[in-house]
């Protein structure tokens, strides 16, 4: 006899962790804080709980605005070659590119069934670059949100890390899983966790600290690359914005002392201290010259070494490739019977039958 196709369901409490990262643009400080560095350290945490941790170069995603195509490979390998750099490993974590996987856009699709288009009206980001398109505002940039849901929700993940700039997107992907398991079944899809980092989920621009450092928006001046040489890091936070009190206050005050607040905070992070740690090593300062070679020294001493492996890595593309393709080929197992229970539960495709 036939029954009813079993639903197989990841356990929502496990500690399955899956985030994405555009291959456009080079890296800077607020990615690396904001995304890379947490990707790291939850890679460690998914392991010691037994689970997956797995990694996605959002390729699609990067076609949604204005591009080059060869550009838009090379990129993807200088992305991949700075995740591996900064500490993902292959044996550890699932790494892959986002095109390879096709579960991730027909899941997208499905899932628009319950996708309000008010709430993608409402994206800030959606606002934000189309605003700076001047030819063609893409649909795929409306319907961007929709394929980041799917990005997670393919894999039934607990915990996505993302900087402050995700939150909306995170909680629209959670509305999208509670209204799809709401409609044809509960438990079908895993309602994420957003997981923010305390410290450095927002890192600003160096010389317009009220505005996040963006690969985008600004100069280089403003922003610190991941692969900057040690001379260049150190000159850019020399320059940095601070303020003009007099005598001056190292003290931590996003909205009174934002440019001296985002050194502290950069300071912090990359000497995995808190703030007020930062803020009490300087009590001697004898200003914001004092504070600005700290903030170097620590950043230097971070992405040191990811620029070392970096440049081992990046010299071999075919490297980079099978260790894509090999991720894409472990995401695929997750992703497919996660695709196969949506189409069943939501009548899409032929009937599907078990023997007794």
């Amino acid at each position: 006899s036939c029954g009813p196709r079993r639903v197989l369901r990841h356990n929502p409490t496990s500690m399955r962790v899956f985030s994405g990262i555009q291959p456009t643009g080079r890296k800077h400080l607020g990615n690396y804080i904001g995304a890379i560095r947490q990707y790291v350290v939850s890679q460690e945490r998914a392991v010691q709980a037994g689970d997956e941790a797995i990694f996605c170069i959002v390729d699609l995603h990067a076609t949604t605005v204005a591009y080059d195509p060869p550009v838009l490979r090379e990129r993807l390998y200088d992305t991949a070659a700075v995740l591996l750099a900064a500490g993902l490993d292959p044996d550890r974590c699932i790494l892959f590119r986002q095109g390879d996987v096709p579960e991730h856009t027909e899941l997208s699709w499905l899932l628009s069934a319950v996708t309000a288009h008010g709430d993608l009206n409402r994206m800030h980001q959606f606002k934000e670059k189309s605003a700076q398109q001047r030819e063609l505002i893409s649909a795929g940039l409306f319907f961007y949100p929709v394929l980041m849901a799917a990005d997670v929700l393919a894999y039934r993940a607990g915990e996505v890390p993302v900087g402050d700039d995700q939150r909306q997107h995170i909680e629209l992907m959670r509305d999208i899983a509670e209204r799809f398991n709401a409609r044809f079944g509960e438990g079908l899809l895993v309602v994420p966790e957003g997981r923010i980092p305390e410290v450095g989920a927002r890192i600003m621009d160096l010389q317009e600290p009220t505005r996040k450092m963006s690969t985008t928006v600004g100069t280089d001046e403003g922003r610190v690359y991941v692969l900057d040489e040690a001379k260049v890091v150190e000159k850019k936070i020399k320059r940095a914005v601070t303020d003009s009190e007099d005598p001056p206050r190292i003290a931590f005050d996003p909205e009174g002392k934002p440019g001296v607040s985002n050194l502290l905070e950069i300071l912090a992070v990359c000497r995995g201290t808190r703030v007020g740690e930062a803020v009490a090593s300087l009590a001697d300062a004898r200003g914001y010259g004092d504070l600005k070679a700290a903030t170097a020294d620590a950043v230097n001493a971070e992405l040191g070494p990811v620029r070392e492996r970096y440049a081992e890595l990046r010299a071999d593309e075919d490297a980079l490739e099978a260790t894509l393709a090999a991720g894409a080929d472990r995401a695929r197992e997750i992703a497919a019977p996660v695709l196969a229970d949506v189409r069943a539960a939501m009548g899409v495709g032929p009937a599907v039958r078990q023997r007794a």
